[in-house]
């Protein structure tokens, strides 16, 4: 019998997750979406009667923000909502915690303080409206076993995201144009896993946490940080310039003192930016 289960298994948080159990000697389980549809209610029930997992890190989720805008609404949907409705459900039947990631799009950034776990949402794009329903879907089914993550700006080691698109851009670059108008938090995947772990593990109490690196910036502020030590100039531009289907919260440095509050150390997206080009140096 594995102790955990991770969905979404081949993404870039859910494969920081095997590693970090692997490193812990934990007994677990971990399902790509070929292996566990989690739009299929039956299939997830099946799934979790069969591993019977004490703790399940929910990693997975539709994350193609503007797509979701239009022709992957329903899909969207299907994922983060229907798709957590059954996870939850299933394992409120083997009576497991669930750790459920969610996102700072389920604000609408318009605050010009750090958004409290408790402040009003108020999502602005399709996938936010999304992420919080899934929340919903949480709280409803779970009652008390459950915490909810939300976090902002992901990358990692193990999938596609801004760091790498930056220095890839920079090979055949000079000159890049980053937008300097939205402000919010960097997060390691690293530091997320570590913190979905010891939630878990210290008797926290269930609730919503918010869990990102300390310290924000603008996406211009951590590109110049990411290729700080290469020949391409970067250069800020508006959001104006760089058109997208779905609307980006200008303003989303959500408030880490209720992760801070347990005892959960949290490094500088500086700090783990420099752990995650080691990281990735070590590969």
């Amino acid at each position: 019998m594995a102790e955990y289960l991770i969905t979404g298994a081949r993404g870039q948080l859910g494969t920081e997750m095997q590693h970090l159990l692997e490193a812990k000697g934990a007994a677990f389980t971990a399902y790509d979406s070929k292996g566990l549809d989690i739009t299929d209610a039956a299939r997830v029930k099946e799934v979790f009667a069969q591993d019977r997992p004490k703790v399940i890190y929910h990693c997975a989720a539709f994350t193609a923000v503007d797509a979701a805008e239009d022709e992957k609404k329903a899909l969207n949907w299907q994922v983060n909502v229907d798709g957590t409705k059954n996870v939850a459900e299933a394992a409120k039947e083997i009576g497991a915690k669930l750790v459920y990631v969610s996102t700072d799009y389920v604000f609408d950034g318009t605050k010009e303080g750090e958004y409290e776990v408790d402040d009003a949402t108020n999502p602005k794009n399709e996938y936010g409206k999304a992420k919080l329903a899934g929340e919903a879907a949480v709280q409803e089914v779970m009652g008390s076993d459950y915490y909810i993550v939300r976090t902002s700006w992901v990358f990692g080691v193990y999938g596609k995201n801004f760091v790498y698109t930056m220095q890839r851009l920079a090979k055949d670059h000079d000159r890049l144009t980053v937008v300097n108008d939205q402000t919010g938090r960097p997060t390691w995947t690293k530091t997320l896993a570590d913190f979905m772990w010891h939630l878990t593990n210290v008797g926290a109490e269930a609730g919503i946490y918010q869990l990102s690196n300390d310290n924000s910036c603008t996406w211009y502020e951590f590109a110049k940080e990411i290729l700080k030590d290469t020949a391409t100039e970067v250069a800020p531009v508006t959001s104006d310039q760089f058109p997208q289907k779905a609307y980006r919260p200008r303003h989303s440095v959500m408030s880490l003192e209720k992760a801070k509050a347990t005892g959960f150390t949290i490094p500088t997206w500086q700090e783990a930016l420099q752990g995650f080009l080691a990281a990735d140096a070590a590969k």
